[in-house]
């Protein structure tokens, strides 16, 4: 008897059936909801797909694309704006097997090109100012073979989205990925490092929904904001309505607030996604204007740090029984930890403000986090000597079925961050943080940032918190000056509008004295001024602490050679 691949016997997991099953359940609910300008009176005007056409979109674009190659395998380039096509286009990708590579166009066009080559891709489907992109820098993308144009096509070949979605609709037979076959390529931002490629598989994205909908209890009800585009692609699979805010993703800290505020209101939005630099921005328009959104039920910030503070500005336009929720984790893990805004505000900020960290809350599901000692250094394989007593600082490492398992063909970086284990593996987050005796966990800064002083570590968000309840300051960043281990600690401040009032000698003296005032603060000796801090691309809210080191080391430089004169 010939025997049957070994594929063929495994469980079918595919992100796509979620949606199909939700298009069965609720043909009629909208799927996707996207602004297309404004009518005479200057209402805002939306354009939607139900999920049942959703469904059957993406079942023509798939047989479209299968039919001209890409499919089961392709890594296909996606550049294409958040709306009705992206969403059309991600299920079809999945449906046929097809793998996205994404990367954040705000990374700049060298950076951006430089991922993208390093994947291979075999397919680009883009707009036409990404075609543009491709033509004029073509040795970055030797290896693609097929091509499609979302909008007009110019004087490039290939296929273009409208003639392949106007195949006539049958039911597209799903391709059978497993639960370890690659879907997708998404990198990371690379705010503390080279940019790198995150390999998920079907059974991550799989486990990722299943915590999602279990953890903040998603109902069939549910309207969705998303503010970053690619955590728009659960929604359908959650089955929720994604309504797309009229705004640049790239850059949330710039955002209109009323352009958020609108569609809340106007679609009784239920759950929003938003980074802390969007959060603070909308929530101090809302609060000065006694703003109230009724309908949100939750708001989900993540990405960076989120403030308490920012936290109870936006809470104010809140329902009593409506919460902040601030997931933690990373592109290769997330999420895996996760508090309310409830707690944070009514037992955990204080600490925070003495510089215990920020805590991030517990573990979610059967998610497992443990804190180890730190290193830089690679770790081949999980002793038990690893783990730090809780209380202590250590880095962050988890496991997990959504915790992905390598980077793509980035052997270095796979081991420099994984750890095995048996037949499974942990995660090193590059977080430093420690476990209180509730089991939350407190998070202490990137590992990468840590000040090395003759006087031991100083960790950057506990440090920064003494600093941060200074009325003249709006946030501040510690960096530190010279090799390791004889670093000098900096604090870096950018000004918030009463610190820009006070005279800069004055100001200096109060954060020293501040300084002085906390065991974890009292070596430092150097206060510098920073116009506006470098920050992530993706969410405006992670500091570029290298950048700022950088420019930190001239100014105490220069500092040192004026009081010598």
């Amino acid at each position: 008897m010939e025997k049957q691949p070994l594929e063929d016997t495994l469980p079918v997991v595919n992100i796509a059936y979620r949606l199909k099953d939700t298009a069965r359940r609720m043909p009629y609910k909208r799927a996707v909801v996207y602004p297309v300008g404004r009518d005479r009176y200057g209402r805002a005007t939306y354009a939607h797909l139900t999920f049942e056409q959703l469904e059957r979109e993406s079942d023509s674009l798939a047989a479209g694309l299968a039919a001209m190659g890409i499919q089961r395998g392709t890594r296909t380039v996606l550049m294409v704006k958040p709306g009705i096509e992206f969403f059309v286009l991600i299920f079809a990708m999945f449906k046929c097997g097809a793998v996205p590579v994404v990367v954040d166009p705000g990374m700049g066009p060298r950076r951006m090109l430089e991922c993208l080559e390093s994947t291979r891709p075999e397919a680009f489907i883009g707009i036409p100012l990404a075609h543009m992109l491709r033509i004029c820098f073509p040795r970055y993308f030797r290896s693609v073979l097929t091509t499609v144009t979302v909008g007009g096509k110019c004087f490039w070949g290939g296929a273009t989205y409208a003639a392949l979605c106007a195949r006539p609709w049958q039911p597209f037979n799903l391709a059978a990925t497993t639960r370890d076959e690659t879907a997708a390529i998404l990198f990371t931002t690379g705010s503390t490092g080279p940019a790198k490629g995150v390999i998920y598989t079907h059974g991550n994205f799989d486990a990722q929904i299943d915590q999602i909908q279990s953890h903040f209890h998603i109902g069939e009800d549910e309207i969705d904001l998303p503010t970053f585009p690619l955590f728009a692609l659960f929604d359908p699979a959650l089955g929720m309505t994604a309504v797309i805010p009229d705004m640049d993703p790239r850059k949330p800290a710039h955002v209109d607030p009323e352009k958020i505020i609108e569609p809340i209101l106007n679609h009784g939005v239920t759950n929003m996604f938003a980074s802390p630099a969007l959060l603070n921005r909308v929530g101090a328009f809302g609060s000065k204007r006694n703003v109230r959104l009724p309908s949100l039920r939750r708001v989900v910030s993540a990405g960076a740090p989120v403030a308490p503070a920012i936290i109870e500005q936006f809470s104010s336009m809140l329902n009593d029984t409506s919460e902040i929720h601030t997931p933690y984790g990373a592109t290769e893990a997330v999420p895996i930890i996760s508090m309310g805004s409830h707690e944070i505000l009514a037992e955990t900020r204080p600490l925070s403000e003495q510089g215990y960290g920020l805590c991030v809350g517990r573990p979610l599901g059967k998610t497992e986090v443990r804190i180890i000692r730190i290193t830089d250094d690679p770790i081949a394989a999980w002793t038990e000597d690893l783990p730090v007593r809780d209380g202590d600082i250590g880095e962050i490492v988890v496991r997990g079925d959504l915790v992905t398992r390598s980077y793509f063909r980035n052997p270095q970086a796979n081991i420099q961050a994984k750890l095995t284990d048996g037949n499974s593996f942990w995660h090193r987050m590059g977080d430093l943080g420690w476990r209180d005796s509730k089991n939350r966990i407190w998070f202490c800064g990137r590992k990468s940032h840590r000040v090395v002083t003759p006087g031991g570590d100083m960790f950057t968000i506990p440090c920064e918190a003494i600093f941060n309840t200074h009325p003249g300051v709006f946030r501040s960043a510690l960096v530190g000056v010279g090799p390791y281990p004889q670093q000098t600690p900096v604090i870096c401040i950018e000004r918030s509008p009463e610190g820009l009032k006070m005279e800069p000698a004055r100001l200096t003296d109060e954060l020293l004295q501040t300084a002085a005032a906390s065991p974890l603060t009292q070596s430092i000796r150097h206060i510098l001024f920073h116009s506006g801090f470098p920050v992530d691309i993706r969410h405006n809210a992670k500091i570029f602490r290298e950048k700022l080191a950088v420019w930190a080391s001239r100014r105490v430089k220069h500092q040192e050679m004026d009081h010598a004169d």
